[in-house]
């Protein structure tokens, strides 16, 4: 099922073919007669579509924010980085079942792809609503190379996709919820508030299972934490940080502070 995701290519369909299969997976929980987890060969990059033009970030044209086109191509660069997301949440499924997990590791990354499809489709129609549509815009290319590099490093991937990657939108929604509120595009809101409650679950997530495998190796897991991002992730974090929801999330400050080259703060 979830190589079935990464193997097609259009949004709308891959996001359809995810719900469905997060829809049976749980049907099969709720009925007592779990799936059988199994193995598949992974795609190393997923299937995209013809558009949007997938250029290097250096590439991608900068709008401002305060205008109408500035927003709509921040509408397009979360639009992007959503169908990432879902294919991210299918493919650490496919690609690390070598490595024994309990069950709950499943339930818990097809709910992430589910409602990372349900983020796509709310976002495409904002932007449909808008006149526009995914793929209207050119996109970042960068988005995937943290799957890419940490292709065979499992607990390499827990701790930049979701603690690094995904705790970034954690610091950057609320930002973009006050700019679409100020400019009275209510719902666009709307889909960033749920996008912004959803999120904190999925960074927690992350945390949860690098903790799990921490443990099971007998690792520290703010030092490896700090090895792997360090070996993985291209460049310091950037404050500021939505301190209140990373703790939500299981993110305590000296995890992530020493990769910002300072301080953590207070100490």
């Amino acid at each position: 099922m979830a190589v079935e995701v990464l193997t097609a290519a259009d949004g709308r369909e891959k996001t359809a073919l995810s719900r469905r299969h997060a829809a049976t997976w749980f049907a099969a929980r709720a009925a007592g007669r779990d799936l059988a987890v199994g193995s598949a060969a992974p795609p190393l990059r997923p299937a995209r579509p013809d558009l949007p033009r997938l250029l290097d970030p250096r590439d991608v044209p900068r709008r401002r924010p305060g205008t109408a086109p500035g927003r709509l191509a921040i509408l397009h660069a979360v639009a992007h980085i959503e169908l990432n997301a879902v294919d991210l949440h299918w493919d650490i499924i496919a690609r690390f079942t070598d490595v024994k997990m309990p069950l709950g590791f499943y339930d818990d990354w097809v709910k992430a792809a589910d409602e990372e499809s349900k983020h796509f489709n709310l976002v495409c129609d904002c932007l449909e609503e808008k006149g526009s549509h995914y793929g209207a815009l050119d996109a970042h290319a960068g988005m995937w190379r943290a799957a890419e590099d940490t292709a065979e490093d499992f607990m390499g991937r827990l701790a930049v996709v979701p603690m690094v990657l995904e705790a970034r939108g954690l610091d950057v929604t609320p930002g973009m919820i006050d700019l679409f509120q100020g400019a009275k595009e209510t719902r666009t809101v709307d889909a960033l508030k749920v996008i912004y409650a959803e999120e904190v679950a999925h960074v927690a997530y992350g945390s949860k299972w690098f903790h799990f495998l921490c443990g099971r190796h007998e690792m520290d897991p703010k030092t490896a934490f700090h090895d792997l991002v360090r070996r993985y992730f291209h460049g310091a974090l950037k404050p500021p940080f939505n301190e209140e929801k990373r703790a939500e999330a299981g993110l305590p400050p000296d995890f992530y502070w020493p990769l910002a080259n300072g301080p953590v703060p207070g100490t």
